[in-house]
């Protein structure tokens, strides 16, 4: 194996890593975003909204379905929340969620 196909070897395993991570996190920040929104939402099967917010979640990439869902979830219920906290929740929700994982909790 050449040097470049030992770099090529490692940039790839590296990859699979932090998508792992990714995955993870986003998954864990999922489950704690559809905890707060349950609460300010009044719902009481937080597990069950997390179920809907993983599927939103996986309507299209990246996080736009999921602030979507949840705005629509708000607007409905009539909960005053704007996208913008929500996004920063979101936010605030992720940074500790890769912290957990990374250190091990």
């Amino acid at each position: 194996m050449t040097t470049f196909d030992k770099r090529e070897d490692s940039f790839e395993k590296k990859f699979a890593h932090d998508e792992e991570l990714m995955f993870r996190a986003t998954a864990r920040r999922n489950k704690r975003l559809a905890a707060w929104a349950a609460e300010k939402l009044g719902r009481t099967d937080a597990d069950a909204y997390f179920k809907e917010v993983m599927a939103a979640d996986l309507e299209e990439a990246g996080d736009d379905d999921v602030v979507r869902k949840l705005t629509a979830d708000f607007a409905k219920a009539g909960v005053e929340q704007s996208e913008h906290q929500i996004r920063r929740t979101m936010d605030e929700l992720m940074a500790t969620a890769i912290a957990e994982i990374k250190t091990g909790k």
